[in-house]
């Protein structure tokens, strides 16, 4: 929603007004739960003052930035009725699952009676619509604050150089340190659950798609597996949050850590070697993830594995099979839509994996993206006795791309950048973050694309993964992490620069500024200790492979 506020053109006098009460009949009457807003490409709280001449859009929860806030507000709830009834409980917000965050706590049992309590005391601090306020200290008084309080809770800013303040958010006497802006009081959060899963919990939300209904809960088992694995291997090496980052990182430890973030990565590659090698009858392995999950550098360190069991991987890309141009279908806009899977000729595709997997010989098409239409130049392939198919796209985990070709003769692979370090106990960093900063990197290193360019395709991106990639990657037979616990540290000195640059008059200023500072928490690491295979080098440069 779009509303804008200049003093002049509403013909009023005022020194200072709040968002809140310029906007209050908006606000008031919202369908979607108007929460933030954005003033002059700034996100701030509904208690920002307007001044003379600003730009201001009104934020609800259907708006990314909206829904962030949304859930940063009831995970500040949860942690408040918690403090409440069970104030020695150790929380840790680790992960998201289906419009839900996951959290366990360290030094309790989760049982039913505690999260029915604890529900039940977050519908009394919503009901109550308590005021949240965000204070301010210098570093002095942070320092004072916190040998007085003796708590974590924030303590990450004290050792942000970069950084003169601390800011904590309160509510009665509960505070706690979230990262970004906060809803203004707990009675903007209108729609929530929290449930007891598997050995902690659930807080769940509505999606920016449907504001208004939390939705059904879909039990992603072989995602929450992935990040189990990933979750408890960093525990083991005390790497939980940036703060525990920054200290190995201060202690000399860097090799260490990524030494052993490597290792972790060979051994699932060998792990899913593995597994291809003794299964009887595979013909094609399929590989799918979304954006800047290093999939390229994967596919290529994998067949290097197999070729440890006597296999020659061969690549085929679905990129040479788009349907004809005029047959191409068109998105709500009227544009050609190429991410569909209709945009593929799968009769054609299927028929030459069909032949090939049966031992005969296929003429290859290149497409020209120019015309658009198939060139058959007279490229040849017929697989030997020992080789095996690498199929790499969007669609590889869905079954209508391999339709002909039997379950036997297939194995899925999904792979993301699924980032499992946080900020600190109560903030997560995001996984598709991690993905953007690793693309813009990317983008700006090896295909000329600015960090405005980048973050300006992002939401169609986003947008396709969710169509194409993320409903099927349970029907994967294996999923593969390719984040790396270190990998921030080193992105951050490639990336600040880039996103510094996006000017604050340009709507795009708002994610840049966001991803900018989380940034600066992390110290930084020499790069030069990365191995030249490493998945990160496919996005700072200096891999061994060739792209």
């Amino acid at each position: 929603m779009k509303i804008y506020y200049h003093e002049r053109e509403v013909g009023v006098l005022m020194n200072e007004v709040k968002v809140i009460n310029l906007f209050k009949e908006n606000i008031k009457f919202s369908k979607n739960n108007i929460i933030a807003c954005k003033c002059n490409n700034e996100i701030k709280s509904l208690e920002y003052t307007v001044k003379e001449g600003d730009n201001v859009e009104l934020i609800d929860i259907t708006d990314k930035d909206g829904m962030r806030i949304y859930v940063r507000g009831l995970l500040y709830i949860m942690a408040k009725a918690f403090d409440k009834i069970y104030p020695e409980a150790m929380i840790s917000v680790n992960y998201q699952l289906s419009n839900a965050m996951f959290c366990e706590i360290a030094n309790m049992n989760v049982t039913e009676s505690m999260i029915q309590k604890v529900k039940k005391e977050m519908e009394n601090i919503i009901a109550k619509d308590l005021p949240i306020k965000k204070v301010i200290m210098d570093k002095k008084e942070a320092e004072e604050f916190y040998s007085k309080e003796n708590t974590f809770k924030g303590k990450l800013q004290v050792g942000n150089k970069s950084k003169d303040t601390v800011s904590l958010y309160f509510c009665e006497d509960y505070y706690n340190y979230f990262y970004g802006v906060m809803p203004i009081s707990t009675g903007y959060i209108k729609l929530f659950d929290i449930q007891k899963y598997k050995d902690g919990f659930i807080v769940r939300y509505p999606s920016r798609k449907n504001a208004t209904e939390l939705g059904e809960f879909k039990d992603t088992k072989k995602l929450q597996s992935t990040l189990e694995e990933y979750d408890d291997i960093n525990r083991l090496m005390h790497i939980s949050t940036i703060e525990h980052l920054n200290k190995k990182i201060e202690a000399g430890k860097s090799s260490e850590i990524i030494l052993t973030a490597e290792a972790l990565h060979e051994k699932k590659l060998s792990q899913i070697a593995d597994k291809i090698a003794n299964k009887k009858g595979i013909k094609m392995v399929l590989i799918a993830g979304p954006s800047s999950s290093g999939k390229t550098t994967f596919a290529k360190r994998l067949g290097i594995q197999l070729k440890l069991y006597g296999m020659n991987p061969v690549t085929i890309g679905t990129d040479n099979y788009f349907v004809e141009r005029k047959d191409t279908p068109k998105d709500e806009n009227g544009e050609y839509d190429f991410e569909t899977i209709e945009a593929l000729d799968l009769d054609l595709f299927n028929n030459h994996l069909t032949k090939l997997i049966n031992g005969e010989e296929i003429e290859m098409p290149t497409f020209d993206f120019k015309v658009g239409t198939k060139l058959y130049n007279g490229d040849k392939l017929k697989l030997g006795e020992n080789d095996i198919l690498i199929i790499e796209g969007i669609h590889s985990l869905n079954d209508r791309l391999t339709k002909d070709i039997p379950k036997e003769n297939k194995f899925k692979i999904y792979i993301s950048d699924l980032t499992v370090l946080n900020i600190d106990y109560y903030n997560r960093i995001s996984t598709t973050d991690t993905r953007l900063i690793r693309r813009i990197v990317r983008d700006n290193n090896f295909r000329g694309y600015s960090a405005l360019d980048t973050i300006k395709r992002w939401d169609s991106v986003n947008n396709g993964e969710n169509k194409n990639i993320f409903p099927y990657q349970e029907e994967a037979d294996v999923m593969f992490n390719s984040s790396l616990v270190y990998e921030l540290a080193v992105l951050a000195k490639h990336a600040r620069p880039l996103l510094d640059k996006i000017d604050k008059s340009i709507p795009e200023y708002a994610e840049a500024k966001r991803l900018s500072t989380l940034l600066e928490y992390f110290d930084e690491i020499d790069e030069k200790l990365i191995p030249n295979n490493s998945i990160l080098r496919e996005f700072i440069g200096g891999s061994i492979f060739e792209y």
